[in-house]
């Protein structure tokens, strides 16, 4: 029970204060990739913490203590045995476990199907109103607001208007339209339906509302740095400027919209790359976040593996 209780409490102190402490960390700009990272990680530990903590309580240590093949087979038993229908707390906690894993499998699945539908009627009326542009590799559309975005999918595609072509100068297309082949080919919607698969599944709570926000915003600082290794910053904060106004469709990634300004500021004055000791304090902090909940929820089983087999020996 302590394993489930230090799960526990950590879900419900980890949701309140990790905003705050991942808000506040003045590298995220500087390693917009691993801050992401840090985000999902966050969000996926404190998911997993909380079904690992109802597991724990409705599996007992020493189910576990017997050896894999003995773990499956007193399982089996304790099912057919109704061990834990006559049980209220591992019946409740079975019933939370699964309540949370079906909600956040749901969501999931319903942001792609709707994402889905929605690209795949943009890209019909993308077939019907632009006209691909083979020098520039991107589709074209005849439209009156200057903007440039990207379609995402197995088919992806890099979309820019013809008032975005007619205020941008040559080089400044060229660094905008890198931005959009930089969420294409790093799949960064994948990314932010993650982000947001946890925000509505678990609505309200802080760290879930804060990271969809954080993994939107970051995302687009690393497509501006990969468009940065081929092109001057200057064009890309220069294109920044003009396309600020813009904004993409529905389920759509684009190189306009509300952090384009601040965006601007960060192209013309870039950061120092982080130091090798703090890339390696981030990944640590990504494994911690990912593996913790699992080697906490894996203790009192172990412990009593071991205790089983050697008698003496118990760590928990």
């Amino acid at each position: 029970m302590m394993a489930a209780a230090v799960l526990a409490l950590y879900a419900v102190v980890a949701v309140v204060v990790l905003p705050g402490l991942l808000s506040r960390s003045a590298w995220a700009e500087r390693a917009p990739r691993m801050a992401i990272c840090l985000w999902l990680a966050a969000c996926a530990s404190v998911v997993a913490s909380a079904v690992f903590s109802a597991l724990a309580v409705a599996i007992p240590a020493t189910v576990i203590g017997h050896g894999l093949a003995e773990f499956f087979e007193a399982c089996a038993d304790m099912l057919s045995n109704g061990v834990f229908l006559t049980s209220p707390v591992a019946r409740i906690a079975l019933a939370g476990a699964g309540l949370i894993t079906a909600r956040a499998t749901y969501c999931g699945a319903a942001i792609v199907v709707r994402a889905q539908w929605e690209r795949r009627r943009h890209a019909g009326m993308l077939n019907l109103l632009g006209r691909h542009d083979g020098e520039l590799d991107a589709v074209v559309l005849d439209h009156d607001e200057a903007a440039a975005y990207c379609l995402p999918g197995r088919t992806g595609k890099a979309v820019i208007t013809t008032a975005a072509l007619r205020s941008l100068a040559p080089e400044q297309v060229a660094a905008v339209l890198a931005h959009e082949q930089a969420h294409l080919r790093g799949r960064h919607h994948l990314v932010l339906a993650a982000a947001e698969t946890f925000s509505r599944a678990f609505p309200h709570l802080p760290l879930f509302v804060r990271a969809r926000g954080e993994v939107a915003r970051l995302i687009e600082l690393l497509a501006d740095d990969v468009a940065a290794r081929h092109h001057p910053r200057i064009h890309i904060a220069a294109a920044l400027v003009r396309l600020a106004t813009g904004r993409a469709p529905a389920f759509m990634l684009g190189a306009g919209g509300e952090t384009a300004l601040t965006r601007v500021r960060r192209m013309l004055s870039p950061a120092a790359p982080l130091r090798r000791r703090e890339r390696i304090a981030g990944l640590a902090a990504v494994a911690f976040l990912l593996a913790g909940p699992a080697a906490v929820a894996a203790i009192p089983g172990l412990s009593s593996f071991l205790a089983h087999h050697c008698h003496n020996i118990s760590i928990f």
